[in-house]
């Protein structure tokens, strides 16, 4: 599975039902298990994000159809990295002629 980092800023809408947002996450959970991905970690952080997670998916395919099924909902933006385990790293860079 590959790793995703996604970071998320609320919308007005999704600061608007805040209180709903545990909701929001345990049906994310949900619907990202349902499309053969898994939300690994969650973060609220401050600074120019309001969340941070780090998710699987199989393939770039099924964390576009999770991203854009999230965003779709109106309550969160979006930005989405690619991300390497340290191993990853290691095996790419040994690799490089």
């Amino acid at each position: 599975m590959a790793t995703y980092i996604l970071l998320a800023r609320f919308t007005q809408q999704g600061i608007q039902h805040i209180k709903e947002s545990p909701n929001r996450l345990d049906a994310g959970k949900q619907a990202f298990r349902s499309m053969g991905a898994e939300l690994k970690e969650f973060y609220l952080v401050s600074g120019q994000y309001d969340i941070v997670t780090i998710f699987e998916a199989p393939d770039d395919e099924t964390m576009a159809k999770v991203v854009l099924a999230l965003s779709s909902k109106g309550n969160v933006q979006t930005e989405t990295l690619r991300a390497f385990t340290e191993d990853a790293y290691v095996k790419l860079v040994s690799e490089i002629p």
